[in-house]
């Protein structure tokens, strides 16, 4: 238990050390986070508490993730660890000597956790950060079996009242933390030390109290599509301007007012009509609200028999791949055209149509480019 111990600790005092390092860093302006999924091996030791030696009670194990990041500092996973668990048991080895006889059985224990990094938490969120520091609790079960060894103690005589054969699932629980190297905005490495916990049945013996058993780890994850987007331009700052009063001279003597001259009569020129239909994320479809919008455009061509309508479909750069979105700024473009010719009985003629799918972004905010731009023009 003492080295499971100086294990969390060491994991904390790198984190801290990290963390000092980049504080300043976190409170710039930068990116902006993207959900996204990831997955990750580990492989290392794991230590089953009992009666023997520390080193007597170590076995492998390896852990296989995959899960996803909702925020910065809240994700969640399902992990499969698996391989070998060790029981002690105090007893009489070779040659009827006293001490400690060990024994190992299988296990598969699929579990989900809940994850906090704590970094990004406490720090604000840094896509550049080195280090990071995650916390997870979770449950789920574990799957036993390969119980041979055990077996053979029970049938020699020796106390092991819980002793079971075949595969048994138990409820286990588990928290733990977890050190997060950087490598790239997709690849890290990272240490892990859980405590898990089950039922007093795990390791065949009667304690009257719970088994307990203890992961060190050691692997890779890899972060599955975007995980920021650029940083929206900040606001430009505003200064009030104090007005000057002009100098007071004195008016010269007024002169006869001249003929009055006919004005110029200027020409009216008419700007062109512009509506902005928005999408949500990954749709064509026109929701009520911007299919409103396409009405007063209908409206306006109808009392414009000689103007004419471009409708150009856009989608953002945050999401999706430069194919799907070629796809669907044209899909968006298609949408408007289709109100307009089906519902408003404008002329096809009428109404010109093309996309640009995410090559072009005509707002600075990610989102707003989910959106066919119509344009009339006489």
């Amino acid at each position: 238990m003492r080295h499971i111990k100086l294990l969390f600790v060491s994991v904390l005092l790198a984190c801290s050390a990290g963390a000092s390092a980049q504080g300043a860093d976190s409170l710039k302006a930068g990116p902006e986070f993207t959900p996204h999924w990831f997955i990750s091996a580990h492989g290392g030791a794991q230590y089953t508490l009992g009666e023997a030696d520390f080193g007597d009670l170590l076995s492998p194990t390896v852990q296989l993730s995959g899960g996803y990041q909702f925020t910065p500092w809240l994700g969640a996973r399902l992990s499969v660890g698996a391989w070998e668990s060790k029981g002690g048991l105090c007893g009489y080895g070779n040659g009827g000597n006293p001490g400690a006889i060990t024994y190992k059985y299988n296990y598969v224990a699929p579990v989900v956790d809940v994850m906090f990094n704590l970094s990004n938490a406490v720090f604000g969120y840094n896509p550049d950060r080195v280090f990071s520091l995650t916390a997870f609790v979770g449950g789920g079960a574990n799957i036993g079996f390969g119980n041979d060894e055990a077996n053979e103690l029970a049938s020699a005589d020796y106390s092991l009242r819980y002793n079971w054969t075949g595969t048994k699932v138990r409820a286990v629980g588990r928290g733990g933390l977890g050190l997060d190297f950087r490598l790239s905005d997709r690849v890290s490495l990272g240490l892990e030390g859980s405590a898990n916990v089950l039922s007093d049945h795990y390791n065949s013996k009667k304690a009257g109290n719970a088994d307990w058993y203890f992961n060190a780890v050691a692997g890779i994850t890899i972060r599955l599509g975007k995980t920021r987007k650029a940083a929206r331009p900040a606001a430009a700052v505003t200064v009030p301007v104090t007005p000057v009063e002009p100098p007071v001279t004195e008016e010269p003597a007024q002169k006869p007012a001249p003929e009055p001259q006919p004005e110029p009569v200027e020409a009216v020129v008419e700007e062109p009509v512009r509506r902005d239909v928005f999408f949500k994320i990954n749709s064509s479809e026109v929701r009520p609200s911007e299919a409103a919008k396409v009405k007063e455009l209908a409206e306006y061509l109808d009392n414009h028999k000689t103007a004419i309508i471009e409708v150009t479909g856009y989608a953002d750069a945050g999401t999706g791949t430069r194919q799907i979105n070629e796809r669907l700024s044209a899909r968006r473009a298609d949408a408007v055209k289709r109100l307009l010719v089906d519902v408003h009985h404008v002329d096809a003629s009428r109404i010109r149509v093309s996309h640009k799918g995410d090559r072009v972004q005509p707002f600075t905010e990610n989102d707003l480019n989910r959106v066919s731009i119509c344009i009339i023009s006489n």
